[in-house]
């Protein structure tokens, strides 16, 4: 017999009733009926019930045992009785009467309770990991996440897709955020930089004449945590195409995605391919967002003509000065309490907006504050524009440019949970299309990329020399799962051309772009074929499949919100020795700038 075990702790039935069997696993719960001792005893799989009979030298042993020490139990397979089987367990039917148990490591006194459904502060959680990764959620999460990598990369490989492993030591890359750096020791004063993505690497594989790339991507960026956004590493389905167009990309990602989400999304509607495709100023403009949750109902309209010029001044200002005013429907609103109203204009103050003004529709006309300095025709005309009608309310978001477009996003997003407007067990994919090549740097004032620098323009050399740079589009898009960005992607400038003069556009010059990516630069001179993709990112998609609002919840070992790994303790400080090993020195923090009230 194995010394450990011969069978797993979710795997005896009925129909082992009278073998002899040895399982090993942690003590999950103990209880004490009377001198019979009942242990639930618990491995990776699930928990086989053993009991220690009375009167027997085991029970001793069985009594001082601490809940998460782990044990072998070997004894006879019994059927329970009637009336103590448990149908809620794969191994309710049977139980494990003890002959032997041997200790295999006491635990102490836990920190906190794996069994049971209590909540415990993160930071001790994150603390003691390894503990919380035995609960029961915690525990299905990381096994969950193991299985939709595992589906990704069979989908990726049914799809002629070759894993290959790019460097994690490489040189720093303008992706957005700030680079981690590793000082070398053998080169004094210079600096690898962990990848942000494998951006040029993948591109290169595609000059290198790999057909299709993937590979599940660790990416590195030092940047700020938040609810989906794991501070210093994540994982990515990183993938790239050579001779494809977008549409070609778009195949692969919907075949992959809506098989992955149908497999693990547990009877969840799924959106059939093909996804929705939705250019970025439209989604702008009806979603008020680049990443519109589709289970929401409720569109967006302008209706900047129906305040021009009229009695309601604010907006008529707001409209004479260039800005917009934007309609939000609340279908059936219009019954809701006073107070419905005012909450939801607190909520538009404390989210920095002046307050959310709204007209109630009725059989005649509309009635609110708008209403009452708003000429009846118009009252109408925007009643119309937002297919509403008596019972129905609209809300209004009102100023210039990207502020308007991202508040009645908000507002949107607001609305539709106070009603219960977003649609329940549902995936809904899309793509946004169409970016922007350029936007002004609101800092400068200069001309700045908007997305993926190395991005296809449209129109090629020819827009770039003769068209506004910010009326130029670019082959980039994302896609979005239920308002999450789950990647961005683009057809990639592949033309020395085209790359050089697109820099050149956003400020930089010829040689300084030669200097920071002439590695790439010079493969697209030895012939490089046209090519794209993506790097959809794995967290998010668990956090989707697992219903897990926060990030941390489904990575094996995450850092904390100040990016501290407090389990490890890291960051930690390094001795001297080993910072002049490396050529560094520690300089302190630049002091922050004082103000008058300091």
């Amino acid at each position: 017999m194995h010394p450990y075990r011969t069978h797993s702790c979710s795997a005896l039935r009925a129909g082992d009733a009278g073998q002899t069997v040895r399982l090993s696993g942690w003590v999950h719960s103990k209880r004490d009926h009377g001198g019979l001792l009942f242990i639930d005893l618990r491995d990776q799989t699930g928990i086989t019930q053993v009991v220690v009979p009375a009167g027997t030298a085991l029970l001793e042993t069985a009594e001082k045992l601490r809940v998460e020490s782990v044990i072998t139990v070997t004894g006879e397979v019994v059927i329970r009785e009637d009336g103590q089987r448990n149908p809620h367990l794969p191994t309710g039917e049977i139980e494990l009467r003890a002959q032997e148990i041997d200790v295999r490591s006491a635990a102490h006194v836990l920190p906190f309770q794996v069994a049971g459904q209590e909540n415990y502060p993160e930071e001790l959680r994150l603390k003691y990991r390894y503990i919380d990764l035995r609960r029961d959620k915690m525990h299905a999460n990381i096994l969950l996440r193991s299985q939709i990598i595992a589906s990704l990369r069979r989908r990726m490989q049914a799809h002629d897709f070759t894993e290959l492993q790019t460097p994690i030591l490489t040189a720093s890359s303008p992706e957005g955020a700030r680079d981690f750096l590793v000082p070398s020791r053998v080169h004094a004063g210079k600096f690898y930089a962990l990848p942000q993505a494998p951006q040029q690497f993948k591109q290169l594989a595609m000059v290198a004449g790999f057909d299709r790339y993937f590979q599940i991507a660790p990416c590195f960026r030092d940047e700020a945590s938040r609810a989906d956004r794991s501070p210093g590493e994540f994982y990515q389905l990183d993938f790239e195409m050579a001779f494809a167009t977008q549409d070609d990309v778009f195949a692969v990602m919907e075949d992959v995605l809506s098989g992955v989400f149908a497999e693990f999304g547990k009877g969840r509607t799924v959106t059939a391919a093909p996804f929705p495709r939705i250019p970025y100023e439209e989604a702008m403009r009806v979603y008020g967002s680049d990443k519109p949750d589709l289970r929401n109902p409720l569109r967006i309209s302008n209706v900047t003509d129906a305040f021009a010029d009229s009695g309601f001044g604010l907006f008529a200002k707001i409209a004479a000065a260039g800005g917009e005013v934007r309609a939000i429907p609340a279908p059936g609103a219009g019954d809701r309490p006073r107070g419905f109203f005012d909450k939801l204009n607190t909520w538009a103050r404390e989210s920095g907006a002046g307050g959310l003004g709204y007209i109630i529709f009725e059989d005649e006309g509309g009635k609110g504050p708008i209403a009452k300095n708003l000429d009846p025709s118009r009252v109408e005309a925007i009643r119309e524009r937002c297919g509403l009608k008596a019972g129905d309310a609209v809300f209004f978001a009102a100023g210039k440019g990207d502020e308007v477009a991202k508040f009645s996003g908000q507002v949107r997003t607001r609305i539709a949970q106070e009603i219960d407007l977003i649609e329940k067990d549902a995936f809904r994919f899309c793509w946004i299309v169409d970016f922007p090549m350029y936007e002004i740097n609101e800092e400068t004032g200069r001309i700045d990329f908007s997305h993926n620098p190395f991005s296809m323009p449209q129109g090629g050399l020819d827009a770039l020399n003769n068209q506004d740079p910010l009326t130029i589009n670019a082959y980039q898009y994302d896609i979005v799962c239920n308002g999450i960005e789950l990647s961005s992607g683009a057809i990639r400038n592949h033309l020395p051309e085209v790359m050089i003069r697109a820099f050149e556009i956003a400020g930089y010059g010829e040689e300084e772009v030669e200097a920071r990516f002439g590695g790439m630069l010079n493969a697209f001179r030895y012939g490089a074929p046209p090519h794209g993709g993506s790097a959809p990112g794995v967290d998010r998609m668990v956090m989707l499949l697992a219903d897990e609002p926060n990030i941390r919840e489904i990575i094996l070992f995450p850092l904390n919100q100040q990016g501290e790994d407090l389990m490890m303790n890291a960051p930690a400080p390094v001795e001297a020795a080993r910072l002049r090993e490396l050529s560094l020195a520690i300089l302190p923090p630049k002091p922050k700038a004082t103000t008058a009230k300091d």
